[in-house]
């Protein structure tokens, strides 16, 4: 008996129950990494548990990437910007792949 399931194969049943839900999974690891992770299951396989930690930001510009009017600059020559790329990458967010092996509790909502 593995992480209070009969196998791995239960474990990832019921993970794979929970695709697109806001979990917490905690992992046998010391550090930070003990305090759990918490995040969107993204997908589950055999091995690994991948869970979207902090999704990104929206774009700064949803028509292209290029906008118009950049506000934060204070050019007073009369231009506007049109065709200025911002040059910031945007923040895309992070990923967290779990082994499952690793997996000592798994935590969602009752709902």
């Amino acid at each position: 008996m593995t992480n209070g399931f009969d196998n791995k194969q239960n474990l990832v049943r019921h993970l794979c129950k929970f695709i697109g839900e806001t979990v917490i999974i905690f992992t046998a690891s010391g550090g930070i990494s003990g305090c759990g992770f918490t995040g969107v299951i993204l997908s589950v396989n055999c091995d690994f548990v991948r869970l979207v930690t902090q999704q990104g930001t929206a774009p700064t510009c949803p028509l292209s990437d290029s906008c118009c009017g950049d506000f934060d600059n204070n050019d007073t020559g009369g231009n506007n910007n049109c065709g200025h790329h911002h040059k910031k990458r945007p923040f895309v967010g992070s990923v967290c792949d779990i082994p499952v092996d690793s997996i000592v509790a798994f935590c969602h909502n009752a709902v």
